[in-house]
């Protein structure tokens, strides 16, 4: 159903650090309406939780393989978690 609301916590690997991955996928997250965090890891590696219509998050999964200019994204892994209480907006966090 595409209304109905999903939240999956995401893990981006390749090259995803200072290539401003953060903040193209919270420019993204906004434009399709959804919201959650993003950070980068210590490993290099950049973790987000995405939360919203399930059509929208699902649209974003494929935008993650792309990512902005500059990053080459060798691997996304995603993982169904529950919302619990949804984030109010988009953040970058760490």
């Amino acid at each position: 159903m595409e209304n109905e609301r999903k939240a999956v916590r995401v893990r981006l690997s390749g090259r995803v650090q200072g290539v401003s991955f953060r903040v193209w996928t919270r420019t993204q997250a906004e434009k399709l309406g959804l919201s959650g965090w993003v950070r980068n890891e210590d490993d290099g590696s950049v973790t987000a939780l995405i939360v919203g219509a399930e059509g929208a998050v699902s649209t974003m999964m494929d935008r993650f393989w792309k990512g902005p200019n500059g990053a080459s994204v060798s691997g996304v892994t995603s993982q169904d978690v529950d919302p619990g209480q949804e984030p109010n907006g988009f953040r970058i966090i760490g």
